[in-house]
């Protein structure tokens, strides 16, 4: 598969997640949603692996991974599926469009990537105004839309920590494989959590929460993570985190059309000052790639 093919699947999955996850969980709790759903991804995952001759490896760096993609995927997604009680659910992919800033100043530390230039910190520091007016904006909108802010904010610290920890390990295995490691080590992590939350099962599930439950599970999960580790293998850690500069705006606009959420002028400001500032964020790379090549030549 090309890499643009997978960052399109990227997109489209991860656009019409928020709203699948709102659904998933809200008949029967945001706990037993994102653990259904990680089980299920979890089994299909080793599934599509065993089929495609790809199965778990072992060795040390594996292993690591392993461990790096189960916290990225347990702390990442139990923060998510908690906020989503509290904010529209085009707020989870506007407020995860942050993630390319967090894992720059996270590669910085940890990976010999690009330096943070002044246009690349103007452009962070746009996407925060914009944060800042998203966060001022939940305030009006109930009592607890800041708790989900906050939420969505360690979702995405855990998620690009992850990311940029597996890119460190560099363990060159498949991405299904990743994907499979990942599920199977997160797996005992939500089964605790539900345990330990009550381990109740649901009377009945609605037609909607299968539907939402199945599509993350198999989309969601597997193809989801998979793509995602498939072009995370391939391009440096702060461009994958790009993928999130589309996707705020469709998921806002899947969420007012299908969900009736609230779409006022300082959310939507509030948005175009993240994208704003990811935009510019990447123009400057791009920029000083090209100036570097010329200069060369």
């Amino acid at each position: 598969m090309s890499v643009p093919s997978a960052y399109i699947g990227v997109i489209i999955i991860w656009s019409t997640t928020p709203l699948a996850i709102l659904w998933s969980s809200e008949e029967v709790g945001f706990v037993f949603g994102v653990t259904s759903r990680m089980l299920v991804g979890a089994v299909l995952a080793l599934i599509v692996a065993a089929l495609l001759g790809s199965g778990l490896v072992w060795h040390r760096r594996a292993k690591l991974a392993y461990v790096a993609s189960a916290i990225g995927i347990y702390g990442g997604m139990i923060s998510a599926y908690w906020a989503v009680q509290f904010i529209p659910t085009g707020w989870i992919s506007v407020i995860f469009g942050l993630s390319p800033l967090f894992t720059a100043l996270m590669a910085q530390l940890w990976l010999e990537e690009e330096k943070l230039t002044r246009s690349r910190l103007f452009g962070m520091l746009t996407g925060l105004l914009g944060l800042a007016i998203i966060f001022g904006s939940s305030f009006s909108l109930n009592n607890q839309a800041s708790l989900g802010v906050l939420g969505m904010l360690v979702s995405v610290s855990i998620h690009c920590a992850s990311a940029v920890w597996i890119k460190r390990i560099d363990a060159n295995v498949p991405a299904i494989v990743m994907t499979s490691g990942g599920l199977l080590f997160a797996a005992p992590l939500f089964l605790l959590t539900w345990f330990f939350a009550g381990a109740e099962l649901p009377d009945e599930l609605s037609m909607r929460t299968l539907g939402a439950i199945g599509y993350l599970a198999l989309l969601g999960s597997v193809l989801g993570f998979a793509l995602y580790y498939y072009v995370l293998s391939r391009v440096e850690a702060t461009k994958v985190a790009l993928l999130t500069l589309i996707t705020p705006l469709v998921a806002l606009g899947i969420g007012h059309f299908f969900n009736n959420e609230p779409l006022t002028l300082n959310i939507v400001a509030g948005s175009l000052l993240i994208l704003s500032g990811l935009a510019v964020f990447e123009f400057s790379s791009q920029t000083g790639r090209i100036r570097a090549r010329f200069l060369r030549y």
